[in-house]
């Protein structure tokens, strides 16, 4: 069995795309953290990578075994994969399209909305790499619908007034059914005091038990609703379990390629972007059937 060093940038939004694609191959794995041993050596990475010149001495990281693969997810670890698996003579993988740097890895698979050129290593996905393991955390006890509520980021504010609308329609809608909710790290104060004052029949607020029901909610929810901030809850939805997918979408100040990717997932029926209405969306991504051209 192939073995396969993982790079992590410790973001777990990154470092779950690139340990839902070992899992899929079935490989042996270590996760290693890497960073720049300065901020300013990612930028010489870039020259670097630009006229070939693959060194190891940018980064704290020594290994003592010997991988026949290197997986990356994200820019900081765009350098470091190509740089160990050089080093090592093993297959280079990037779970991202690998901004700023050359396309001359051995595997890329790059997000739709990325708009990726066509390279014979480049493999088009249509959202992020998931695997999705559920651990009875949540048991519905009937008929049951999931909430996900993430919070603002850069580019999408999560407004009070509005979640509170939409949460009061789904609590009409589904009346009898039993709603189970979940807050994110990203939650902010205000809106889980808002959520806790619903008292729904399941409740996580994060910020108070760190716990992740989620691939619960898809193994069990007829419908799960999530805030349409964060494109890892989304491909989970997406890609696990027989749950109707209903993005509830969020303030933002123009089109950005986050929001092209849910619109192409709604016109591709794996989801619905709430607009007033319910409808059910439950197609699935079998990301299986894009490793075809992997032999780990």
């Amino acid at each position: 069995m192939s073995r396969v060093l993982i790079l992590s940038d410790e973001r777990m939004g990154h470092l779950n795309q690139s340990l839902a694609f070992v899992k899929y191959v079935d490989a042996v794995y270590d996760v290693r953290p890497v960073k720049f041993r300065y901020k300013w050596y990612k930028a010489l990475s870039y020259i670097l990578d630009k006229i070939g010149i693959y060194t190891n001495m940018l980064f704290d990281l020594q290994l003592d075994k010997k991988y026949d693969m290197v997986v990356g997810t994200g820019s900081t670890t765009s350098y470091a994969t190509k740089v160990f698996a050089k080093k090592m003579h093993a297959r280079s993988v990037t779970m991202m399209l690998p901004q700023g740097y050359r396309y001359d890895f051995d595997i890329i698979f790059a997000q739709s909305h990325d708009n990726p050129p066509s390279k014979e290593n480049i493999i088009k996905i249509p959202a992020n790499f998931s695997y999705v393991e559920p651990k009875g955390i949540y048991q519905a006890q009937k008929k049951s619908i999931g909430i996900v509520i993430g919070g603002d980021n850069k580019l999408f504010t999560l407004s009070k007034e509005k979640l509170q609308e939409q949460l009061d329609f789904i609590k009409r809608y589904y009346e009898g059914y039993e709603v189970a909710i979940t807050t994110s790290p990203r939650t902010s104060e205000e809106i889980e005091l808002l959520v806790a004052s619903y008292e729904f029949d399941y409740e996580v607020i994060f910020s108070k038990n760190p716990i992740n029901p989620i691939p619960d909610f898809l193994e069990l929810c007829e419908t799960v609703f999530i805030t349409g901030d964060s494109t890892s809850m989304i491909s989970e939805a997406i890609s696990y379990g027989k749950s109707n997918v209903i993005v509830l979408p969020l303030e933002r100040k123009e089109e950005n390629k986050f929001t092209r990717f849910i619109d192409t997932l709604e016109k591709e029926g794996y989801l619905h972007i709430f607009n007033g209405n319910i409808k059910n969306k439950n197609n699935k991504i079998d990301f299986k059937a894009y490793l075809k051209e992997v032999n780990a």
